[in-house]
């Protein structure tokens, strides 16, 4: 997803799992239905899901997605297969990192305590889960 630039506000609501926040309606809708059929799709095929929009429309919005790295495309012919890159939670995760690698660009300790503070505010489990992943990350290092 190197190709997808936008802003730190949008990536923050789609890494709370808001993709609106990133993605218009359409190329939403767009991936909702790949997403569903799980196989390489022509914009001829995924056509029966958008009966009310126009080919042409279709063929830009999955064009679109290709250039902003969520989908692989093959070219078969004169036509193109699509399939996206990642699953709904892939993708959710993947803008996650985006935005935790823009926010630890500098000096990281404020951040992770600003995160430690609002995940103990919110559930205490969730800060003893987060203990659990960070030890596990450095067991994973010790290991040769």
């Amino acid at each position: 997803m190197a190709h997808v630039r936008p802003s730190l506000r949008r990536l923050l609501g789609a890494s709370q799992g808001d993709l609106h926040a990133v993605f218009g309606r359409l190329e939403l809708r767009v991936l909702e239905a790949l997403w569903r059929r799980r196989a390489e799709t022509s914009v001829r095929d995924l056509q029966a899901d958008f009966p009310r929009t126009a080919y042409t429309t279709l063929m830009t919005t999955l064009d679109r997605l290709y250039r902003k790295g969520v989908l692989e495309r093959i070219k078969t012919g004169r036509a193109f297969l699509y399939r996206p890159r990642y699953s709904r939670d892939g993708l959710r995760a993947n803008l996650a990192r985006i935005v935790f690698g823009v926010m630890l660009g500098g000096d990281a300790r404020p951040i992770l305590s600003t995160f430690v503070d609002a995940i103990s505010r919110r559930d205490r489990e969730l800060l003893d889960e987060l203990e659990a992943i960070v030890r596990a990350k450095r067991q994973q290092r010790e290991r040769p």
